[in-house]
């Protein structure tokens, strides 16, 4: 695989003098990052061989990719020799770098592994060669740096933080434009084309940032006008970004969907929400399956006791705490319902008893074992009679999820590998949800541009079966709003 070379000026191979480090990080990370820098010398130190040996045996990801990266070493070996340098089809070279000496005045000591890499490194330098070395690792790249070394990041490619993709542009207009059934702002956007399909566009009024409505390209010319959808139970959005998103949710076309944005903005909530409503309603799926990684905040409290399922339950409780206020507000519908019922004047009253006579007693069976229609089960009800289920992200490798409406929360903290992994387990007529933070991310080894749910959001925009919505506002409290401000 090559990959676009990251510097503005191709880097010879070996013999001009001109070679880039990787630290054991980069092969960590990205196995194929051997086979990206077009024209360019790559060094492997020899420790970074046996930092590798060490991680091969671990059933992670990072173990994945080290035994990816010791296999394909061990290919090139059939091209030539790794100590002499083994020549790549993109005009590279891959090359095993051997410390040939013990520099006296190195000022960090030599016996840790990462100072022996930079070591090697310095040792290049010194000899005349120009070192590029890179590494994921800050502290790593700071040493770099004050050793005189050139040190760069490994980016394969760089989603800045203020420019990823939202899903949404915002435009004003004239508020007499908003009266229009197509405003003529839309073919504007057409013609400079600048929208991605399925991307939400919010006319707003010039002069009134409340008074706007909404519309969803479509592709071509087409522009779908996006309005409150009509749920059975009294929860609607509370703000544009939110309208998008169960926009998204309940459209069954589009089968991959991303929502990103702090604490508090409803992700989680409304992909929950959406999933009850196409699982018990409209039964366009069987059931809905949720799971989110295990990565602890803070200090992990160690091993927890029981079966899998109790063990899940304590991960899963911020899906418990969002199922039990959909519930809350479902059941508290049904109680107003039933409450008013005792007002009904006698006829209106003797009218709809008749209407419920009509049906035979198969029906009026399937109406009262219908959650839907009498408000909503507990969380662990609906487990019970097999309509949601809470499952473990390491054991869904290898599966395949037809017909289920899939939730993956805290989606932040996934690999692009492990997104992957997940993405292609969705099987015929099933839709998968990525929910998550990139600004909050509890990996050691992510960031905002390398983590799986805005390197997945970017590179599947413009596809048609593909949707994300980013959202800004918190709905939580004003608590909340200003902790995630200011903290």
């Amino acid at each position: 695989m090559v990959l676009k070379n990251m510097y503005e000026e191709p880097l010879t191979p070996f013999l001009s003098k001109k070679i880039c480090i990787l630290d054991t990080n980069v092969l960590l990370h990205d196995p194929q990052a051997i086979f990206g820098f077009e024209g360019v010398c790559v060094g492997i130190p020899m420790i970074v061989l046996e930092e590798l040996d060490t991680f091969k045996k671990e059933g992670t990801d990072r173990g994945r990719n080290s035994r990816e990266s010791i296999r394909i070493l061990d290919g090139l070996r059939v091209h030539g020799s790794l100590k002499n340098g083994v020549i790549l089809d993109n005009g590279g070279t891959v090359k095993v770098i051997f410390l040939e000496e013990k520099l006296g005045d190195f000022p960090f000591h030599a016996a840790i592994a990462d100072n022996e890499i930079l070591l090697s490194a310095l040792s290049l330098k010194n000899n005349g060669h120009e070192v590029v070395f890179i590494s994921k690792d800050l502290n790593a790249r700071i040493k770099a740096d004050a050793l005189g070394i050139a040190a760069q990041d490994y980016i394969k490619e760089q989603v800045n933080q203020e420019d990823f993709y939202k899903g949404w542009i915002r435009v004003q207009v004239p508020a007499v434009q908003l009266k229009k059934e197509y405003p003529p702002v839309l073919d504007e956007l057409l013609e400079s084309k600048c929208l991605e399909v399925n991307q939400f566009i919010i006319v707003e009024s010039q002069h009134n940032p409340y008074n706007f409505v909404i519309f969803r390209y479509r592709g071509g010319k087409n522009f779908k006008a996006v309005h409150d959808p009509q749920l059975r139970w009294p929860l609607q959005a509370r703000n544009p970004q939110q309208l998008m998103a169960l926009d998204l949710l309940l459209d069954d076309t589009v089968q991959f969907v991303t929502l990103m944005g702090p604490a508090g903005t409803g992700k989680t909530f409304l992909a929950l929400l959406a999933g009850l409503h196409e699982v018990l309603v409209k039964h366009t799926y069987q059931k809905m399956l949720v799971s989110r990684p295990i990565i602890p905040l803070g200090k992990d409290i160690g091993f927890l006791p029981g079966e899998l399922k109790e063990k899940l339950h304590n991960w899963m409780l911020p899906i418990y705490d969002n199922m039990d206020f959909i519930i809350h507000s479902a059941h508290q519908a049904a109680h107003k319902s039933a409450h008013q019922t005792t007002y009904l004047g006698k006829q209106e009253f003797e009218e709809k008893s008749t209407y419920k006579n009509r049906n035979n007693h198969k029906d009026k069976e399937k109406q009262e074992k219908d959650p839907a229609l009498k408000g909503l089960l507990s969380l662990n009800e609906l487990i019970y009679r097999g309509k949601v289920a809470l499952e473990a992200i390491t054991y869904m490798r290898g599966r395949s999820i037809p017909y289920q409406f899939i939730l993956i929360d805290e989606a932040q903290n996934l690999t692009p590998h492990e997104i992957k992994a997940l993405v292609t387990r969705v099987g015929e007529g099933s839709k998968i949800i990525l929910t998550g933070d990139p600004y909050q991310i509890d990996s050691p080894y992510l960031d905002f541009s390398s983590n799986g749910l805005v390197t997945s959001s970017e590179r599947f925009k413009g596809q048609n079966l593909f949707g994300s919505v980013y959202l800004p506002v918190s709905e939580r409290g004003e608590l909340s709003k200003i902790a995630g401000e200011l903290l």
